[in-house]
């Protein structure tokens, strides 16, 4: 795998978690821990896309 289609797949992933945090925030019924977690996972891919950018 290159660094490029990992880095596109990475987004791919971050873009995914973004949606689901998006449906979870409006979800009254879905647990702040929950969110949480998934944000901290975006923030991990985020990091991670950036980091193999500027490589």
């Amino acid at each position: 795998m290159t660094v490029a289609s990992h880095i596109q797949e990475l987004r791919r992933k971050h873009d995914t978690l973004s949606h689901q945090v998006e449906v979870a925030q409006r979800s009254p019924a879905t647990d702040g821990l929950k969110i949480a977690e998934l944000k901290k996972q975006k923030l991990k891919l985020k990091e991670e896309i950036t980091r193999l950018s500027q490589a």
